[in-house]
């Protein structure tokens, strides 16, 4: 079973992920709290393969709460839960160990997914948290393209196609229906991808695949 804490402030919020996750037959949430030091404390006190947690919540947010369970629960992978327009704090929450980010409004197949997916400690961030970071790159006006291309010369043409679709905001399984592949082969080439630029999780992959110029072309 996947244990997963829930951690948001609004009880609709919390109630209506815990309705979600009971239609998995793998998935058991052990704990739901309020702010982000109970979760902290919940994740030390306990087993917790997957917390989903809230950024903005009184007492303690999600933002600071990502850290502590880096440090204190390095077990635990996290989501946070984010609604749109605040990915203002995707970078932060990153740096600090989160495995990624999800919209409150993401379905409940999706939810299921990303928790699954979260579980093998899969990073998940959703498309259009990916598409706005890149937006918000390209509004800064530096110029990186020529050491963009410089690095991803030392791709393979499979770990570039890869990034290619990394960079529009694809999952590893869309990656893998794409290409006509599987999913653990998209998983290697990633992990491949991510060591050979130095990147630290996909968005910096699709941030370098858009200087690069390999977003030119829709998947």
């Amino acid at each position: 079973m996947i244990r997963v804490l829930i951690a948001d402030d609004e009880n609709l919020m919390r109630a209506g992920i815990r309705l979600i996750l009971a239609n998995a037959s793998d998935v058991e949430v052990v704990a739901e709290v309020g702010d982000g030091r109970a979760a902290v404390r919940a994740c030390r006190e306990q087993v917790v393969d997957v917390a989903l947690l809230d950024i903005q919540m009184p007492g303690g947010d999600g933002l600071g709460a990502v850290e502590d369970i880096a440090r204190e629960s390095p077990n635990t992978n996290v989501i946070m839960l984010t609604a749109f327009g605040e990915d203002g704090h995707v970078a932060r929450a990153l740096r600090a160990g989160a495995k990624g980010f999800l919209l409150k409004d993401t379905g409940p197949s999706e939810l299921i997914r990303a928790v699954r997916l979260a579980a093998e400690g899969e990073s998940i961030l959703a498309p259009q948290i990916t598409r706005r970071l890149i937006e918000r790159h390209l509004r800064s006006g530096t110029d990186r393209t020529s050491a963009a291309r410089r690095k991803i010369d030392q791709l393979s043409e499979a770990e570039r196609e890869v990034l290619r679709l990394v960079g529009f905001g694809l999952s590893n399984a869309e990656i893998a229906s794409d290409l006509y592949i599987s999913a653990g082969t998209v998983k290697a080439h990633l992990s491949r991808v991510l060591t050979k630029l130095d990147c630290a999780n996909r968005v910096q992959a699709a941030i370098l695949a858009h200087d690069a110029g390999l977003l030119a072309d829709r998947p």
